[in-house]
C-alpha cells in the first residue's frame, strides 16, 4: 500500500501572520488539502507562534477529518495540547527554543528516560506516538526502547545529496529501514521531500508508511494551484 501523505500547513499560516487579519485561511486551506486527496493534516505550534497558533491547532481539531498530526518538543504546552486534543498522531521533534526548523533527530539513548515518560502519558491518552530521528542503527534500537509507535526519518541529508547521487543518498536509509522493520517500529518520513525526491524515496522504502511534506508543497502550490500540487505528490506515492 502507498505511504499515505500529510501535508503540513505551517507555510499557510507563516504567510497569513505575515500581513495579519485570516487571509489565507489556514481552516480553509486544511479542507481543501484533504478535498484535493491529502491523507492528513500536520501542524507544528511552536511556542513563539511564528506560523501555526495554539489557537490553529485547536480549531484545526474540530475540522480535521483526516488524521491529524501535531509535532513539537514535548514540553508542558505540547502535552497539553495532546491531551486535550488528542489527535491520531503526536510527532516528537527535539527542537530547542528559536529554532528556524527541524534539522536533527532525537539522540534515543541519552534521552531514553525522558522519551520513554513522555510517550507513556501520550499513549495513554490513544495517540499514536512518533519520534523524529536520523539513520543511526543504534538510535533507531535505542527508539523500541521507549515504547514508541513510530519513527519519523530526517530526509534532509537525502534530499541534499539525491540530485548528486541519488544512490548514495538513499542507501542509509534503505539500511535503517530495515533495521526499523525489525524491530517492529513503523515507518514515516519528512524534511525537504519534494517533487523531484519523493518518488525514489518511496520506491526505495517499500515499509513507508507516511511522508509529512510542507514546505515544498506550498510553494509548489504557488505554481501549480494547491489542488494540482497535493494530486502531484499523491501521485508521486502512488506511481510504480
Amino acid at each position: 500500500m502507498a505511504a499515505k501523505l500529510s501535508v503540513n500547513i505551517n507555510k499557510i499560516a507563516t504567510l497569513r501572520n505575515a500581513r495579519g487579519g485570516n487571509t489565507p485561511n489556514v481552516l480553509e486551506a486544511a479542507r481543501n488539502c484533504e478535498l484535493f486527496g491529502a491523507d492528513g493534516i500536520t501542524v507544528h505550534p511552536r511556542p513563539d507562534e511564528r506560523h501555526i497558533t495554539k489557537a490553529d491547532t485547536y480549531a484545526l481539531a474540530k475540522h480535521v477529518t483526516t488524521e491529524f498530526n501535531i509535532e513539537g518538543y514535548p514540553d508542558e504546552r505540547f502535552l497539553q495540547m495532546i491531551e486535550e486534543i488528542r489527535p491520531a498522531q503526536a510527532t516528537l521533534v527535539p527542537d530547542p527554543p528559536g529554532v528556524l526548523t527541524s534539522n536533527a533527530g532525537w539522540d534515543t539513548l541519552k534521552n531514553k528516560d525522558f522519551l520513554t515518560d513522555i510517550i507513556k502519558q501520550i499513549k495513554a491518552c490513544g495517540v499514536r506516538t512518533s519520534v523524529f530521528i536520523e539513520t543511526d542503527p543504534r538510535l533507531i534500537e535505542g527508539a523500541t526502547l521507549t515504547g514508541v509507535d513510530r519513527i519519523e526519518f530526517y530526509t534532509g541529508p537525502y534530499a541534499e545529496q539525491f540530485e548528486v547521487n541519488a544512490a548514495a543518498a538513499i542507501e542509509p536509509y534503505v539500511a535503517a529501514a530495515k533495521i526499523a522493520d525489525q524491530c517492529k517500529l513503523g515507518i514515516n518520513a519528512g524534511h525537504d521531500l519534494s517533487l523531484k525526491n519523493l518518488h525514489y524515496f518511496a520506491q526505495h522504502i517499500p515499509s513507508l508508511l507516511e511522508v509529512s511534506i510542507g514546505h515544498a508543497l506550498i510553494s509548489d502550490a504557488l505554481y501549480l494551484g494547491l489542488e494540482n500540487a497535493v494530486k502531484m505528490y499523491k501521485r508521486e506515492l502512488t506511481k510504480n
